[in-house]
């Protein structure tokens, strides 16, 4: 089944002369697949060539530091595009000296390990680099594969199994089943493992189950520490490695005015509802579960990032909370306002909270539930 990412029309937009563009994501998310529907439709426009940093040789070509040897290597190609760049030594470098020094050529660099990518290519690249992040399908890609009626019969199934390609292409709940189950055991923690030389995976996999567990609450490093039987250090250190890797993604408590907001804790979702329900081993139905608002929350946040990303959107984004227990599920900071949503799956109401248009008068607020959701993440 193709889909078609919103993340293509980013791809051709910032493609520059002499410009660098980081495309980033979770592994298996369909980068490679992305690169080449791009090589496709632009192949009569561009020379392109395309390469992958997990080749021995593109490795040795790709990492010589030789102005000479680069121009050798690039050719006569209008468009260098380099698959899983961050296998290659010294790729930052060896790029900012292709984008100096061979005029016109436009380069796309590809990595899952976005600290490892990052790294290599931050320094070398300032002012030379644009980026683009790939997320697991989204509700608008869906809607795209047909219409909005084909999204509506597979919206349980993407609320539970998440938005992995290859899930669109299995038939059965178990082959699902175990397709994320395969992904979590061979590529989850593939960048980390290799690049940190971490060998706990045990202890990585249980601090991700706590965190499943815990979606929509504030999470104590040291009650997670303590859980483990480690450091708080060490969490902390886990918990960086795995936003890095694109697993989870931590939100901050949002605070201005009140001593009493809360404003320095976090807030974990994970970038795949799939994942985080393989961790906990749960795949049943929406009527059988007892997170369900959990596993709600966790999808429209996710959706609502993938639709900042892509329109775009530039928002910084929060949650907001009292000490007295008052708060607010999602916080947008945009355009000099504050826009503060709850997040609802039943039909239960909330009122807007008093301290909230108290304290920030040009605030807004709004329920996001299961009758106006498709605006707040299409």
């Amino acid at each position: 089944m193709f889909i078609k990412r919103q993340a293509y029309n980013l791809l051709k937009q910032k493609l520059q002369e002499n410009k660098v563009i980081l495309l980033y994501g979770p592994r298996r998310v369909g980068k490679t697949t992305l690169l080449k529907e791009l090589v496709k439709n632009l192949e009569n426009e561009e020379n392109i060539k395309f390469v992958s940093g997990e080749d021995l040789i593109i490795q040795k070509e790709l990492s010589s530091q030789s102005i000479e040897k680069l121009r050798s290597f690039v050719g006569n190609a209008s468009l260098l595009i380099v698959d899983e760049a961050h296998k290659i030594p010294g790729i930052g470098l060896n790029l900012k000296l292709i984008v100096d020094h061979l005029p016109k050529i436009k380069v796309i660099a590809s990595g899952s390990a976005s600290f490892a990518l990052a790294q290599k290519v931050g320094e070398p690249l300032t002012g030379r680099k644009k980026t683009v992040f790939l997320y697991p399908v989204s509700v608008k890609e869906l809607v795209g594969i047909k219409d909005l009626t084909y999204y509506q019969q597979i919206f349980e199934a993407h609320l539970i199994f998440g938005g992995y390609p290859e899930l669109f292409n299995l038939r059965s709940n178990e082959e699902k089943n175990k397709y994320l189950g395969e992904l979590i055991d061979s590529y989850l923690f593939r960048d980390i493992f290799e690049l940190e030389q971490i060998k706990n995976s045990k202890k990585i996999r249980d601090l991700l189950a706590l965190l499943a567990f815990q979606i929509g609450k504030e999470v104590s490093l040291s009650e997670l520490a303590k859980s483990l039987e480690l450091h708080n250090d060490t969490v902390a250190r886990y918990l960086d490695l795995m936003e890095k890797s694109f697993i989870i993604i931590n939100i901050r408590g949002f605070s201005r005015n009140l001593r009493k907001e809360i404003a320095k804790t976090s807030r974990y979702y994970f970038y795949d509802n799939g994942v985080r329900n393989a961790l906990i081993n749960n795949f049943n139905p929406l009527d059988l579960r007892n997170d369900i608002d959990a596993l709600w929350e966790n999808y429209l946040v996710m959706e609502r990032l993938k639709k900042q990303a892509y329109q775009p959107i530039y928002a910084n984004n929060y949650f907001w909370r009292t000490y007295d227990q008052k708060e607010i599920d999602w916080v947008e900071e945009r355009d000099g306002k504050l826009f503060g949503y709850e997040m609802k799956w039943g039909d239960k109401k909330k009122k807007e909270p008093k301290l909230w248009k108290e304290t920030y008068d040009n605030a807004e607020f709004k329920i996001i539930n299961q009758e106006n959701y498709l605006d707040f993440v299409m």
